[in-house]
């Protein structure tokens, strides 16, 4: 015990000897920093106020811009489906089918599964491209504007799941 002692006086003694020059170049740099503007960090350099808020308002404003963008139902546009059967899937007659852009991809679901004739507790998996299965609440335009191919959505589907 009397020999733990010595030791932690010294060890004390050195952090804060260490952090005497940290505190000295700390206070060096704080005059350097700025006139009084307040804005942080010493080295970076200070915004306006007046900037960075238009700035921030600039960004909100494309933000909404966006969203509206996004929630918009454009009932003009369609999108051209095309059906793929895989493994033992039955194959359709016609397998093109004209989608409105801002249905959910649950609808093509409930679509595939009346043209089928099969009922909602069949297995029915759904697949765009030939890899990945997408959310029910995506749009069709969306997953179009994403990964169609040749003017139009490959969706694949099958009894038993494939690429999942």
């Amino acid at each position: 015990m009397a020999a733990a002692s010595p030791t932690t006086p010294s060890a004390s003694g050195s952090s804060s000897a260490a952090a005497a020059p940290a505190a000295a170049a700390a206070a060096a740099a704080a005059p350097a920093s700025g006139s009084g503007s307040g804005s942080g960090s010493a080295g970076s350099p200070a915004l306006p106020l007046a900037t960075a808020s238009a700035a921030a308002a600039a960004a909100a404003a494309q933000v909404a811009h966006a969203l509206d963008t996004y929630r918009r139902k454009d009932t003009s546009k369609a999108v051209v489906v095309r059906f793929k059967a895989i493994g033992n899937a039955p194959i359709m007659k016609n397998n093109y089918f004209r989608i409105t852009a801002f249905n959910r991809f649950h609808a093509v679901v409930v679509f595939l599964r009346k043209e089928l004739g099969w009922k909602s507790g069949d297995a029915l998996f759904l697949y765009i491209n030939s890899s990945f299965a997408p959310a029910p609440d995506d749009t069709v335009g969306n997953l179009y504007r994403c990964f169609g191919t040749e003017g139009h959505l490959i969706v694949n589907y099958s009894t038993q799941a494939a690429w999942g």
